[in-house]
């Protein structure tokens, strides 16, 4: 059975400086050429934007209101909240894939739960509780990830007890939900909708902020800590090898790293002068002299209103780390992987794997449905456009992210950063002038058969 603590080096990295390194830190060398490859494409846009196009770029020291160049924090950040939908659905495509299946139907999942939750906003709470109410959200909320986990149960009970193929039920998925988006509310698109579920969309007041995001980064690091000593304690109780502690401090202190720097990178972004001056009149008080026409965005006052970590990026990071937990610590995560290994071996164990398919068809659905409420509030509507092809990308990001489609091999993570990889394609295409649809599908097709064929290699290689 393969499972995701299963990182054996490829040949070649047996031995050697880099062999040895990667043995102390216990890293994945995909994942390494996974942060590889991304870093890859962010040096290509900028350097295209910079140097081909002569936009400038806060790399060359130019203002955060002039600079248009890729690796700026206006961009990284709209970049996280754009990733932040399809890594969630993304999560969940790992299991699906992992156990040998396929969802094409989640796109359409996402665009329908997004119309009744305005539908139910417009037309039934606003009415019964009054406009603003502060439940409204909420119940919102609870009903769209209820309405994705449903529609999933019930595609999951057509393939695992009706031996329905889960290509047929969710390719006819994608059409029964799409179409029926359309004829709930005849095509027509459903905004706004309330001002406290919109927040949860991201935008300047949909974010934690300067103070808020740097007391979040503090409480990663402490976790993170927490959790490699608390692994270390285990490790050491089963008697299970340990890693050098200079490699373990290297792997905390690189995680560490990361997660103060994107602190820094979202603290970066400032407030556009109109969402300051909205702020400030909101609150009966005069709008400062930065937030006015002409006025020096970066003056104390006005640098203060930074951005911070958006609520779609916790949402993913909340998301990413209960389903590694799922995955890696929990019997559930076992059985995915015993069934995506050998399902006749999984029945033969004892596994219900008729069962197992129901929760994790179910699973999907509900994080559709958290897509969707992240979709419609960041639209601050509810369109039939909503989640169109997004399974495409969906699956493509799993790919991508190391998840192969022969079943039994996956991560979180990886697909996280195939979701990342992808959306940078999309966003560099876009920066640079190549905003067709067309182009953005050509090279994501690309990026796609290019990512299973190296899976292809990487199998031979390690075999």
């Amino acid at each position: 059975m393969t499972n995701q603590t299963d990182h054996s080096p490829a040949r070649g990295t047996e031995s050697g400086p880099v062999g040895r390194f990667l043995r102390a830190t216990e890293l994945d060398p995909r994942l390494l050429g996974m942060v590889g490859a991304l870093a890859l494409i962010w040096l290509a846009f900028e350097a295209y934007s910079t140097f081909v196009l002569g936009r400038p770029s806060m790399l060359l020291g130019a203002s955060q209101v002039e600079a248009n160049g890729f690796l700026t924090p206006r961009n990284l950040w709209n970049l996280s909240v754009q990733t932040a939908y399809i890594g969630i659905m993304a999560t969940g495509m790992v299991l699906v894939i992992v156990t040998r299946n396929i969802d094409l139907s989640v796109g359409s999942i996402m665009g329908m739960v997004g119309m009744y939750m305005g539908l139910l906003q417009v037309e039934y709470l606003t009415p019964a509780l009054g406009l603003g109410h502060p439940s409204i959200w909420i119940i919102t909320a609870l009903f769209g990830v209820a309405m994705g986990a449903l529609i999933g149960a019930f595609q999951g009970a057509m393939i695992a007890f009706l031996g329905i193929p889960a290509f047929i039920v969710t390719l006819g998925g994608l059409l029964v939900w799409r179409g029926a988006a359309f004829l709930v509310a005849g095509g027509k698109t459903i905004a706004p909708l309330d001002e406290r579920f919109s927040l949860i969309g991201g935008g300047s007041f949909g974010a934690l902020g300067r103070t808020g995001s740097w007391i979040f980064a503090v409480i990663a690091c402490v976790f993170v800590v927490w959790i490699f000593l608390s692994g270390r304690k285990a490790r050491k109780l089963h008697d299970f090898p340990l890693r050098p502690v200079w490699a373990e401090t290297f792997v905390i202190g690189l995680i560490c790293a990361i997660i103060l720097g994107a602190a820094a990178l979202v603290n970066a972004y400032i407030w556009p002068p109109g969402n300051i001056a909205k702020y400030y009149t909101s609150l009966g008080q005069e709008v400062p002299a930065c937030a006015q026409r002409g006025g020096d965005i970066f003056s104390d006052v006005c640098a203060s209103f930074s951005h911070g970590f958006a609520y779609p990026v916790l949402i993913l990071i909340a998301v990413a780390i209960g389903m590694t937990i799922l995955m890696t610590r929990t019997r559930f995560g076992r059985y995915v992987f015993a069934i995506g290994g050998n399902p006749e071996a999984a029945t033969l164990s004892g596994i219900n794997t008729r069962i197992m398919t129901v929760k994790i068809f179910t699973l999907m659905g509900g994080l559709a449905g958290i897509a969707a409420i992240i979709g419609a509030a960041r639209q601050n509507s509810a369109t039939n456009a909503m989640g169109n092809l997004d399974e495409l990308y969906v699956i493509a990001a799993a790919v991508v992210g190391g998840t192969s489609l022969a079943g039994g091999v996956g991560t979180i993570y990886g697909a996280i950063i195939g979701a990342l990889i992808l959306t940078s394609l999309q966003t560099g295409m876009v920066l640079i002038g190549f905003g067709d649809g067309s182009y953005q599908r050509i090279v994501i097709g690309i990026a796609l058969v290019l990512a299973v064929y190296l899976d292809i290699l990487y199998r031979k290689r390690i075999k």
